[in-house]
């Protein structure tokens, strides 16, 4: 997959480690119209079998929703598998960078050609810059010809402490969003269990703008894109 410009906006940087938990506070959900999602519907109805990858923490909501119509369903949470700490490397510069080749190596291994539908929802916008790419490359790969993949990607507008959500299908252009946050390792007691805090979640890493979406999805065959009302762009690519 070709490089994306590396003069993106970074407007925002900002890290996160540990695994994903909901907090009583993070358990208020939302909903939202997804143009986006509202274009993919027409496939749910295939006589055909189709294989989805749900790119986020196990959504019952999602698995019902896919089963229900008698397709597959996989979910892989790249944004916790992220925060491994034995990602994190250097590059040439010395600038701290996470493993790609390692991430890639302990995820998405899928055979190539396997998925109908790709949900990346808003992971772009939220992992470390150094896995965009690669993650975007090995996504493409595992997506079959005229496979598609939808991507939520914020707009300017959007400040840096625009919350991380989960996304839940409850209809053909439905979604319910539940804020996700983070879950750090404090201590463990003297019995050896671990108690944890929980900070106030993933933070927007950086903000794309159309032409950097269009170099990202390049080896593509299209790209069409929604602009929804709550600062977030929609993205529906065609492999």
């Amino acid at each position: 997959m070709a490089s994306v410009t590396q003069n993106f906006m970074k407007l925002f940087r900002g890290s996160s480690s540990g695994t994903s938990a909901q907090t009583p506070a993070a358990t208020q959900k939302l909903t939202r119209r997804s143009s986006g999602l509202g274009e993919l519907a027409r496939l749910w109805n295939s006589e055909t079998p189709l294989c989805v990858l749900d790119l986020g923490s196990t959504s019952p909501t999602n698995i019902r929703f896919f089963t229900e119509r008698a397709h597959k369903i996989y979910s892989e949470d790249l944004l916790v598998a992220s925060t491994e700490p034995h990602l994190a490397t250097k590059d040439e510069q010395g600038n701290a960078i996470l493993d790609s080749r390692k991430f890639l190596g302990e995820n998405l291994q899928y055979p190539a050609a396997h998925f109908d539908v790709v949900l990346c929802w808003n992971l772009p916008d939220y992992l470390d810059e150094s896995l965009v790419r690669p993650v975007m490359g090995r996504l493409w790969s595992v997506l079959k010809p005229g496979g598609m993949m939808l991507a939520f990607f914020h707009t300017k507008d959007a400040g840096p402490d625009s919350p991380c959500y989960r996304f839940h299908i409850l209809d053909k252009d439905t979604l319910e969003m539940q804020r996700v946050t983070a879950r750090r390792e404090a201590r463990r007691g003297p019995t050896g269990a671990v108690h944890t805090t929980v900070g106030e979640g993933f933070r927007l890493q950086r903000v794309f703008n159309n032409r950097h979406i269009e170099t990202l999805f390049r080896d593509f065959a299209s790209i069409k894109f929604f602009l929804a009302r709550d600062n977030v762009r929609e993205v529906l690519v065609v492999r």
